[in-house]
């Protein structure tokens, strides 16, 4: 496990043989873009590009566990964050999603495979309230302060606010929701490419939270903490500045970003994040399309190895 509970060295990836971007999504992801890109050459750019992002990361010393999606039904299987999480004590949570597709993508091989390298207590399954129609798309649908043991979580029909209690009850967070919306209304469908959580740092989308008071009180949470604040523009979110992860390598904390967000972000943000890590700018430009980035695609190792 990571000296640095807020950022693992380990994560698991799944590369994509069929990727291509998931019409049953595209309903309230913003994020999503239409392509003209012919779908055999977009399939080969994700497939490559992930498998950059793995090299690059295994050269800055993440241990990345990857594993082959050749199935065609699956189009979002490159974001493995949405489905399960690990947590320290050696729990894992598995979690309710709203495309009938992306229920597919939950892999017993993934868990096992944790839990054959890593002391894995408990496994809690949430799958079961899909019936219900009730939905908490992992670290997708909130971002989580592993030091203050916060849940902070945007709402969205991909996040409902009574699955989040039963988590953050389960696995000791305090649930903190807000509602954030783009200029067009649009909530946004993810918190986390609204906001990203370092160990020193918090970078966010706070204008685009609709409620002064709460957006007042989820500042004031950093301030207490001690965090560098950086203010993203809509426009920097819309880059994918807040969809990106802090990772333990073997020369420090280093914050996996896309160069999309790299190229979005001021002089003045790149100065105050390189105080504490330093910035891996990856090229996922095929994966983007799709509505997600860095973060997630990443589903961070919070587990001690065995």
């Amino acid at each position: 496990m990571s000296l640095y509970p807020q950022a693992p060295n380990a994560v698991v990836m799944i590369r994509p043989h069929h990727f291509y971007p998931n019409e049953q999504t595209e309903q309230d992801n913003s994020f999503q873009t239409a392509t003209l890109i012919d779908k055999k050459r977009l399939q080969e750019m994700a497939y490559k590009q992930v498998t950059n992002v793995s090299n690059l990361l295994e050269a800055e010393g993440v241990t990345v566990h990857i594993f082959e999606d050749e199935g065609e039904q699956t189009p979002d299987s490159v974001f493995p964050n949405n489905w399960f999480s690990t947590h320290t004590g050696g729990q894992i949570a598995i979690y309710p999603m709203c495309a009938q597709n992306r229920r597919k993508e939950r892999r017993q091989d993934v868990i096992e495979c944790l839990k054959k390298q890593y002391r894995v207590q408990d496994v809690v399954d949430y799958s079961g309230l899909e019936f219900d129609e009730l939905y908490l798309e992992g670290t997708g649908a909130m971002v989580l302060d592993h030091i203050e043991r916060i849940a902070y979580a945007a709402r969205s029909k991909r996040t409902d606010s009574h699955v989040l209690e039963r988590f953050c009850s389960h696995f000791n967070y305090e649930p903190m929701v807000f509602d954030a919306q783009n200029h067009k209304g649009i909530s946004v469908y993810h918190t986390n490419v609204l906001m990203c959580i370092g160990t020193d740092f918090v970078m966010a989308g706070f204008d685009m939270m609709t409620d002064e008071k709460r957006r007042a009180q989820i500042i004031s949470r950093f301030e207490s903490a001690g965090k560098s604040i950086l203010y993203l523009s809509e426009q920097q979110i819309n880059a994918f500045c807040g969809n990106a992860l802090e990772l333990t390598g073997k020369s420090g904390r280093i914050l996996a970003l896309s160069t999309t967000a790299y190229a979005a972000l001021t002089a003045e943000q790149i100065a105050i994040l390189k105080k504490s890590v330093t910035l891996l700018p990856l090229d996922v430009s095929a994966i983007e399309l799709a509505g997600g980035s860095v973060r997630c695609m990443l589903a961070g190792i919070h587990l001690s190895r065995r």
